[in-house]
């Protein structure tokens, strides 16, 4: 299937300008005590003294969030602008469930590709932690086919786990597989300081652990969590005054897939994100081959497993296997989720495309100290909202 990639976007492609990762800043994910507001603010604060830029040189903001109104505040944007002292510049706030992070990030790419403006910053920000835990899952479930799904009991635990028994059914995926895709993004948390969850696992925890939807139990699931991520998208040009180490985004894909299970062919493959991919790497003109880590959406370790089999890395029914045979560890052929994931570094919704993004940035910059991947160069980030409704995907390539 070839969808968005007509003929305007091939010409657009030809004429677009080069789109740089210029910085990137995060607060900590976990539990926070002040407003999503006032954390976007200090991941903003931290992406703009990294790039080395004053604050009136962002010429648009894109705010990722899903939940404000739980905190009786909405449209964010000019709130934030004005506080970083430049209201006077355009400031959208994007809703696209969990891949609202990615989501904004490629308005903004997009927009500097195309010369509207050289300098824009991302910011994505969640506080759910002032809510107990039947409502925040009622609160998430607004994400899915509310009407049929979350009305009739399917949580987004529960639909995950329909996904999982999909995977197993099809492809013999076993709950040891999957509980392996849980201990290695807990071990490569430990070493993000910035990570929810420093806590080692084995698979015998998570086999024992409570059962959530069967077959997921607790430690296939990721936390709700609080936090923000910002990041600073330019053009060449621009970033040049300030770096001579670039971070080029080669690639960009936005999909969908039908948002309800029950309207898929096949309930164990998400097809936005095979559909993003093929995109993505049309623009960035590079292979599988030639990206050496990716941060994918790992709400529950189905997701990973579903995801690196969906992106092309390897053949549908494989994830759990090489999963569990160290193929994606960090030291591993197809390294997944060094930040630790959703699973482990925490998955604040609005956030969290962004998050993957600073983690690409803290690699490919060499800044990720115990769990950097030696010799990054690529770095694709796949972040997808509900069950896979909507996917953003984009590709990294440090200059040389």
């Amino acid at each position: 299937m070839n969808i968005l990639l007509g003929e305007p976007f091939r010409k657009w492609c030809k004429t677009m300008r080069k789109v740089v990762l210029l910085s990137t800043g995060s607060t900590k994910y976990g539990r926070i005590d002040v407003t999503a507001r006032e954390a976007a603010l200090t991941a903003a604060k931290e992406a703009v003294e990294k790039a080395g830029i004053e604050n009136r040189e962002i010429q648009a903001l894109y705010i990722s969030n899903v939940f404000s109104m739980t905190e009786r505040q909405g449209h964010l944007g000019p709130l934030i602008a004005t506080s970083l002292g430049v209201p006077w510049i355009p400031a959208l706030t994007i809703e696209t469930a969990c891949a609202s992070g990615g989501t904004a990030f490629r308005e903004a790419y997009a927009n500097v590709a195309a010369g509207f403006y050289d300098c824009v910053l991302v910011v994505g920000t969640e506080k759910v932690s002032h809510l107990d835990v039947v409502t925040a899952t009622t609160y998430f479930s607004y994400g899915s086919d509310y009407q049929f799904e979350a009305v009739n009991g399917a949580s987004f635990p529960g639909l995950y786990a329909a996904m999982a028994r999909a995977h197993m059914h099809q492809y013999g995926t076993t709950e040891e597989q999957m509980a392996s895709v849980a201990v290695k993004n807990h071990e490569n948390a430990l070493h993000n300081p910035k990570a929810h969850f420093h806590k080692k696992i084995t698979v015998e925890d998570v086999l024992k652990s409570r059962v959530i939807a069967s077959p997921l139990k607790l430690y296939d699931c990721c936390p709700f969590s609080d936090g923000a991520s910002a990041a600073i998208v330019a053009s060449e040009e621009f970033a040049k005054k300030y770096t001579d180490t670039l971070i080029y985004v080669m690639g960009s894909g936005r999909a969908t897939s039908p948002a309800a299970l029950f309207d898929r062919e096949n309930m164990a493959s998400i097809p936005a994100t095979n559909l993003a991919m093929n995109q993505a790497l049309k623009q960035a003109k590079l292979s599988r081959k030639e990206i050496d880590f990716l941060e994918v959406h790992d709400c529950f370790t189905i997701a990973e497993i579903m995801a690196i089999e969906d992106l092309g890395f390897c053949e549908k029914g494989e994830g759990g296997k090489i999963s569990d045979e160290g193929v994606t560890a960090r030291d591993g052929e197809i390294p997944v989720n060094p930040s630790g994931g959703l699973k482990a570094k925490g998955h604040p919704v609005g956030a969290t495309g962004v998050g993957q993004i600073n983690e690409v940035y803290e690699q490919l910059m060499g800044e990720a100290g115990k769990r950097q991947v030696e010799g990054a160069m690529t770095a694709l980030t796949h972040n997808i909202g509900a069950t896979g409704g909507t996917c953003s995907l984009h590709i990294f390539r440090r200059g040389d």
